[in-house]
């Protein structure tokens, strides 16, 4: 999930999977899989960066829970 702004100022996670589209109109609006749009206030570019950084984040392997050699 990443963390974004409504365009009043609250904040929400929303799940980055779902995300289909992101337009600048000028606001942003995300589009998921099942028709509901959101305005936020971060940019296009933003939420991309943040969508990596998820995936980023669920796809690298936890390297401080691997068993050290030995144990």
């Amino acid at each position: 999930m990443i963390n974004l702004t409504h365009l009043n100022g609250e904040t929400f996670f929303l799940n980055a999977e779902y995300i289909e589209s992101v337009e600048s109109k000028p606001d942003t609006l995300i589009t998921t899989f099942n028709g509901k749009k959101y305005l936020v206030k971060e940019s296009c570019d933003e939420v991309i960066k943040r969508v990596i950084e998820y995936r980023r984040k669920i796809m690298a392997p936890d390297v401080l829970t691997l068993p050290k050699e030995g144990d």
